[in-house]
């Protein structure tokens, strides 16, 4: 078992400060099955139909993709102490996520941002490009994360 990895706080964040996860590999079945739930189109779903259209194969969703990139993020990512929350952010696929692909994730925090109203937090832009076993970007994400400050110590003051 893993050894639980200390919680970051806004105070621990610097620009510049790079991450990578652990990696998972995507089956072919994962595809299929997420988007027959999410995503029913034939591109994720037949192999056959697939081969026919403009990936010219079976692809994973944009959306499948988006989100093992998040599972990678939560569980061996930057380790935000108060989980990764959302506040906008963009996403891009500039190709596609297939059957056999083994992803991980590589980031960046680009921006801090401390609130002035809200002296307790901040928010965090990170960058991060989801990469397949062969180097291939499958999606880069650009963040904006919702991040706390280390909470004052009980008692002091």
């Amino acid at each position: 078992m893993a050894e639980p990895r200390r919680p970051l706080f806004l105070d621990d964040l610097k620009v510049g400060q790079r991450f990578e996860t652990a990696s998972l590999q995507v089956t072919r079945e994962q595809i299929q099955a997420f988007a027959a739930q999410f995503d029913p189109q034939p591109f994720h779903l037949d192999e056959a139909a697939a081969r026919h259209t403009f990936f010219g194969g079976l692809a994973a969703s944009g959306w499948h993709t988006a989100a093992l990139t998040m599972r990678l993020q939560v569980e061996s990512g930057l380790p935000f102490a108060n989980g990764w929350l959302g506040a906008g952010g963009t996403l891009e696929w500039p190709n596609p996520t297939r059957p056999g692909d083994v992803l991980r994730v590589v980031g960046e925090v680009v921006d801090i941002h401390p609130s002035k109203s809200r002296p307790d937090r901040g928010i965090v832009t990170v960058r991060s490009e989801t990469v397949n076993q062969d180097g291939k970007v499958v999606q880069v994400t650009t963040a904006k994360l919702l991040v706390f400050r280390r909470p004052a110590a009980a008692g002091a003051g």
